[in-house]
């Protein structure tokens, strides 16, 4: 590495920053976790929705997760997850700041692992970016869902949902359905409040030894993916309802009644 490239690799998060674009004005929404359910939602505009991560995390098929969790012990499961975990936020921070132009940096071992794959993002999935919208960006669809996508802008020509993502191994498309049902859903979300017309989802994604991936989305793929969070939406929904129903106390006269029937039989 030359003084350039040791130039360059500091000043990540002290650059200029991408072209802006005032397009979209942006609400406002803050992330909190309910009181009630102790799950993450977003306030916004005074309602509270249930978070994208939330509905899928919820509605997901964990069969391969909980295999995963008995091979490797519970104790080591959770420290690769903290791990990643904070790698992630890290790699995300130091693209928020390249994105903006504001200066971050983080000198812990794992901020020294998350600077490069920032890097190698900003070197190969930013270059057919030619400006953004916004940067972590709130998005939501009035009284079902909200979330946050990391970036909105023009990537070759369309207007794009892009999301980063690190992984400890190279993905496959069909590990990461997840991915896709985020994009769908933050797709439809702007689409509905700002009159947009997304056109492209983009996913991508970085190892710690530097092995970029990117998944794109858009067309009849991307309708499709829309349709299949709706279908998850409806779970959550009905998993909510059994939920309540659960833990609602039955009223007297309910019990009564049902008393009665049983009495009867």
């Amino acid at each position: 590495m030359n003084n350039e490239d040791i130039k360059e690799f500091h000043n990540i998060g002290k650059k200029p920053g991408m072209k802006k674009s005032n397009k979209y004005n942006y609400l406002e929404g803050k992330q909190i976790t309910d009181p009630d359910t102790g799950k993450r939602v977003y306030e916004i505009s005074s309602y509270r929705l249930p978070s994208v991560t939330t509905i899928l995390g919820a509605t997901k098929n964990t069969e391969f997760l909980t295999k995963w969790k008995a091979k490797v012990g519970e104790q080591e499961a959770d420290r690769i997850k903290n791990v990643s975990s904070a790698r992630g936020t890290s790699m995300h921070k130091f693209l928020e700041s390249y994105v903006t132009g504001v200066g971050y940096d983080d000198l812990t071992e794992l901020g020294c692992q998350a600077r490069p794959m920032a890097k190698k993002i900003i070197e190969i999935g930013f270059a057919p970016v030619e400006e953004y919208y916004g940067s972590e960006v709130t998005l939501h669809y009035p009284g079902l869902y909200a979330g946050q996508t990391d970036l909105i802008c023009n990537h070759n020509g369309m207007e794009t949902v892009v999301d980063f993502k690190q992984a400890n191994r190279p993905k496959k498309k069909e590990w990461i359905e997840d991915y896709y049902l985020q994009i769908a859903a933050y797709a439809m979300a702007h689409d509905y409040v700002y009159g947009s017309q997304i056109k492209q989802g983009v996913i991508m994604v970085c190892t710690p030894d530097l092995y970029y991936q990117e998944f794109k989305v858009e067309g009849p793929e991307l309708r499709r993916w829309k349709h299949e969070f709706l279908k998850r939406l409806d779970m959550f929904h009905e998993l909510q309802h059994d939920e309540k129903e659960k833990t609602t106390p039955m009223k007297e006269e309910d019990f009564n009644v049902k008393k009665r029937d049983t009495d009867n039989n």
